[in-house]
């Protein structure tokens, strides 16, 4: 926001206080203010000349000899190269002793013979940035109002004598994107009056009403809650008076015509937007808020045709769009030259529809800087009056009698309670209510006493940022000053901070698994609709949540699952000659019962796993190994084990959706409430590996709140064994059906405290045992840690084993 300290003098008196003392001021009291430039450039001793007569010089075809009346008493010879000088003409003179930017002396001189007594500057000349100017001011010499006052100061005319304060706003302080909010910061600041403008109050046609000429309706509730809309009549677009185009060039804006000048200028005066229809281009007089249709396209100001999407808010007659709300309006209701009946609108849009629209098209505009952040409620109606006064005073309209509306609610305003001690209790100080209350009131809120000493404030509709009495100890604090708060030492109870039980065992998780030789992956939260559904168990029947605004339809959905994100990593690592893949990632997963969601889904944490390529590669002395089932289920017996839940976690074979039916084990949980199923590891089924273009690739998901509620990843120590291990080898013959984990499990069960281990190290299927059976060979370890074993304890343990697997499995001890 560029703020003109000359324009901010017409609200607060800032006598005594220089731009550049004022901008130390506002930096101190939490407005940042990056630079103070003037904008006089280096000129002196130019004013405003008034051409009599212009005529060819006698030897350049290209030059004119003007006779001028600078105000001197004398008239002027000045020779002159620009093409659009001529007579009757105000033009700035720069007389003789005069200075121009860049270190121009203007001294008499002789062009081709002919003697010139100063020169007539061109805008550029001046130091003024041409491309802020009218169309037709940007080239040749600057033309200046007939009206204007022979032999007057340039400096005054064109407001040169004033400096720019650039503010560094935060996106919170929305309220100082208006030269009314920075003079109530001011006011707040040095604690002088505000001189506010006043809506004119006579500019109305009395025999006319307004609802004779337009009617206005919110179709989109959700996404304007207020809009307002005057109809002025009989105006002249012409230029608007030079005092205003100053202050718009100061701001930034470049003219154009009277109209569209004075929208421009209350909204800079009142950080309210505003825009003006050609009347007689609104077809039915009717002006409706609603959301963009199917297929819809505007074309804009700026010349551009835009598709609109369905989410876009706009502006509509009876037949089309004519603007894109809050954004820019439609070239088929532009005001032009011919244009003599205006609608007026003034309106309350909702500012993360206006951001997601100007987002999406790349279309930035003065006005949706604005809206975006929140204008003030409370000035909708205010800038419009202002605007109608403006227009009725300088494109002579007549504006007709009341106000077109349409309003769905009105803001309640924030009523905070405060406190005393709480004020000097989070600041330190020893402020006193007196104070206190001065510093609110200077803020221009109300302040209401209670009996039991908290204060009710209320927060004027301006100030949105206030929600909170924190919020106000701020203002309080950046008021008083902040060089003024003491340095005080902490008091009160400490805690020491520390990562909570999930976060430790997430960080443990990842040491475990960036040690095994994997690497994190961090993955978008959103995918494609296809891709929820392609491991349903892991998705346990949610439904897709469809995100309002999507980037794409790829990214249209909030992700069920971490698997097919881990799958688009790999295809894309692998597209680019990355073969060997090793990736995992703990996030989380949305799921919720709802086909349109009513409440917040559920945020469920989860690691995933994926595994693809070789193991190691080839070298001269060995072959390349691929990686393989057992090697995801081997990363994750590690991680279990390290987090203390080895005891606890068991495979079963599964044939889930998504996954090879006979390469896949459910990861089961044993709990207190039986055995739960948290993830599934195994090859991904080879359709999913050829719609990703993958080779074979293991993949691994489960839940982490179990893993939360029994990990306990202290490290047990026990002390290295003293006494023998006795090894017994068995091989049983069993129904293919029956998984080796199932008899480890039984085998542990039985055989009681003195076995230490055991594991599969073989397994045989062949037609010397049957079709429908398997051999299972398991290597048994007995140990006690206090004394040598005897050869009868392990037989009766060992009977015990060979009895259990018989009674439940029906196994044979293979001959």
């Amino acid at each position: 926001m560029n703020v003109s300290y000359r324009w901010l003098s017409d609200y607060i008196d800032l006598s005594g206080i220089s731009a550049q003392q004022l901008a130390e001021m506002m930096t101190r009291g939490g407005i940042e203010i990056d630079s103070v430039p003037s904008r006089n450039a280096g000129v002196t001793g130019v004013v405003v000349g008034y051409v009599k007569k212009r005529e060819k010089h006698p030897d350049a075809d290209k030059l004119s000899v003007c006779t001028v009346d600078a105000g001197t008493g004398e008239d002027l010879q000045i020779v002159c190269g620009a093409p659009n000088v001529g007579a009757d003409m105000k033009v700035p003179v720069a007389v003789v002793g005069a200075k121009l930017p860049g270190g121009l002396n203007i001294k008499r001189a002789k062009l081709r013979g002919v003697e010139s007594q100063g020169m007539i500057c061109s805008a550029r000349e001046l130091g003024i940035n041409d491309k802020l100017l009218p169309k037709e001011q940007q080239e040749g010499i600057l033309v200046l109002p007939p009206d204007t006052e022979i032999g007057r100061d340039i400096l005054d005319v064109l407001a040169l004598d004033d400096s720019i304060l650039e503010l560094d706003l935060t996106p919170n302080r929305s309220d100082c994107l208006s030269m009314l909010g920075v003079a109530y910061e001011v006011s707040a600041l040095t604690g002088r009056p505000l001189n506010l403008p006043e809506p004119a109050k006579d500019i109305f046609a009395a025999s006319d009403s307004t609802a004779d000429y337009v009617k206005v309706s919110i179709s989109a509730p959700d996404h304007c809650s207020l809009y307002t809309a005057r109809y002025i009549k009989g105006v002249q677009v012409a230029p608007a008076p030079q005092w205003m185009q100053n202050r718009l060039i100061a701001a930034g804006i470049r003219p154009i015509n009277n109209i569209v000048d004075i929208t421009n200028y209350v909204m800079l005066e009142y950080g309210q937007p505003l825009h003006a229809f050609d009347g007689g281009k609104v077809a039915g007089g009717r002006i409706d808020v609603r959301l963009a249709k199917a297929n819809e396209t505007l074309v804009t100001l700026d010349d551009q045709e835009r598709k609109l999407e369905l989410q876009m808010l706009v502006i509509a007659d009876a037949e089309k769009a004519i603007g894109l709300a809050g954004v820019m309006g439609g070239a088929n209701s532009e005001v032009s030259a011919d244009t003599t009946d205006i609608i007026l609108e003034s309106a309350k849009f909702d500012g993360s529809t206006i951001r997601r629209t100007s987002r999406q098209l790349g279309l930035r505009s003065e006005a949706s800087a604005r809206f975006e952040k929140e204008v003030d409620y409370g000035r909708v109606r205010a800038a419009l009056d202002r605007a109608a006064g403006l227009i009725a005073r300088y494109a002579q309209g007549l504006v007709t009698e009341g106000v077109a509306e349409a309003e769905i609610s009105a803001p309640e305003s924030a009523v905070i309670e405060l406190s005393l001690s709480r004020v000097n209790g989070m600041l330190g100080t020893e402020l006193s209510s007196l104070e206190i209350k001065t510093i609110l009131s200077r803020l221009q809120f109300e302040v209401e006493v209670g009996g039991d000493g908290v204060w009710k404030v209320t927060v004027p509709s301006r100030r949105t940022d206030i929600t909170r009495d924190v919020d106000l100890v701020e203002e309080i604090a950046r008021l008083h000053g902040y060089d003024e708060i003491p340095t005080t030492l902490i008091e009160g109870t400490t805690t020491a901070g520390s990562l909570t039980r999930p976060q430790s065992i997430r960080r443990e998780l990842r040491a475990i698994l960036t040690g095994a030789g994997v690497h994190e992956a961090i993955s978008y939260s959103v995918t494609s609709l296809p891709r929820t559904a392609l491991f349903a168990e892991l998705s346990a029947g949610a439904k897709p949540i469809a995100l309002a605004m999507p980037m794409s339809e790829e990214r249209s959905v909030l992700r069920t699952t971490l698997i097919p994100s881990l799958l688009e990593s790999a295809a894309y690592n692998l597209s680019r000659k990355n073969g060997d893949i090793a990736l995992f990632e703990i996030g989380n997963v949305y799921h919720t019962d709802e086909e349109t969601l009513t409440r917040l889904p559920h945020e469920k944490p989860r690691a995933a796993l994926l595994l693809a390529g070789n193991r190691r590669t080839a070298a001269w002395n060995r072959t390349a190994e691929s990686v393989d089932f057992y090697d995801a289920k081997g990363i994750l017996e590690k991680v279990f084990e390290r987090l203390g839940l080895s005891d606890r976690i068991s495979y079963k074979a599964a044939q889930p959706t998504g996954f090879h039916p006979g390469r896949t084990a459910a990861i089961v949980l044993r709990t207190e409430r039986g055995d739960e199923t948290i993830g599934y590891v195994g090859q991904a089924h080879p359709e999913t590996q050829r719609e990703f273009d993958l080779p074979d690739t293991y993949v691994a998901e489960f839940e982490l709140d179990p893993v939360y509620e029994y990990a306990n990843s202290l490290i047990e120590y026990r002390t290295l064994p003293r006494y023998p291990a006795i090894e017994r080898d068995i091989a049983v013959v069993v129904d293919r059906g029956v998984s080796g984990g199932d008899l480890t499990a039984a085998i542990s069960a039985s055989a009681g405290e003195l076995l230490e281990s055991v594991k599969v190290f073989d397994v045989y299927m062949g037609e010397r045992i049957g079709n429908d059976k398997k051999s299972v060979a398991l290597a048994l370890v007995y140990r006690h840690g206090e004394r040598t074993l005897t050869d009868e304890e392990v037989g009766e343990a060992h009977s015990r084993v060979l009895a259990e697997l018989e009674q439940t499995y029906g196994a044979e001890l293979r001959k």
